[in-house]
């Protein structure tokens, strides 16, 4: 594993295990997470007392800072990351699986993390991510990203698989993934939601906090593709 004075800007690296991403240099926020063999490159290494690394996440495009004591868990990937090719068709094939996914993760003790994007503790746009990425269709990090990547579709058009999305009228900042009959399955947080995973539905006639969600709700798009990061 390499020390931080051996890490090259020219190569691609490997997580040997789970690592957490910063979104500043400080290290005391979350941005996202990197799950164990996912790929990094170095954007620019820490000079004079700083602790972080620079750096983003091929499969997403995602920037982040990595503590300096987590470069040793870095290693030089074998091959460098290579995005893969899904039709709408194939994607819709695995939607079972995604929901599977959901569930399996709402059965374990968890909490809503800001910034999670491996279990048990995950953010909503962070279980989105993780659900497809267990069928190894890609998509973008934050909520208002995947909403800009999906094809949108209208209400009367929803289907299991889909995602829904909440904020507001500028910007989505909330998603679920839409399971059928009125009903989604979503990560939400402390101040406005469940603290976790749970299943709402998509209705004014919900609790006070299916409602709350209900209200600022934007819309809805359906996975057609896997992402693929930007050259360079």
């Amino acid at each position: 594993m390499p020390a931080v004075s051996t890490l090259d800007r020219a190569l691609e690296y490997r997580c040997s295990i789970d690592l957490d991403v910063y979104d500043s240099p400080k290290c005391d926020r979350l941005a996202t997470q990197a799950a164990t063999g996912r790929h990094i490159r170095i954007v620019s290494l820490p000079v004079a007392a700083e602790r972080a690394i620079a750096v983003r996440l091929c499969e997403d495009d995602y920037p982040g800072w990595l503590a300096v004591e987590d470069a040793q868990y870095l290693e030089p990937a074998p091959t460098s990351y290579r995005a893969p090719v899904w039709s709408a068709e194939e994607i819709q094939r695995h939607i079972p699986e995604v929901v599977a996914f959901t569930y399996h993760a709402m059965e374990h003790h968890d909490r809503y993390l800001w910034g999670g994007t491996v279990g048990p503790n995950y953010d909503c746009s962070g279980l989105m991510q993780a659900a497809f990425a267990s069928v190894g269709v890609r998509l973008p990090r934050d909520a208002y990203q995947q909403e800009a990547f999906v094809r949108s579709i209208p209400l009367n058009a929803l289907q299991t698989g889909d995602l829904v999305f909440f904020g507001t009228p500028e910007k989505a900042t909330h998603v679920g993934l839409y399971l059928g009959d009125g009903r989604y399955i979503h990560s939400s947080g402390i101040e406005q939601g469940r603290n976790g995973i749970a299943i709402d539905i998509l209705s004014p006639e919900g609790d006070d906090i299916a409602r709350n969600y209900y209200q600022q709700f934007r819309g809805a798009g359906r996975v057609v593709a896997s992402y693929q990061p930007q050259p360079g």
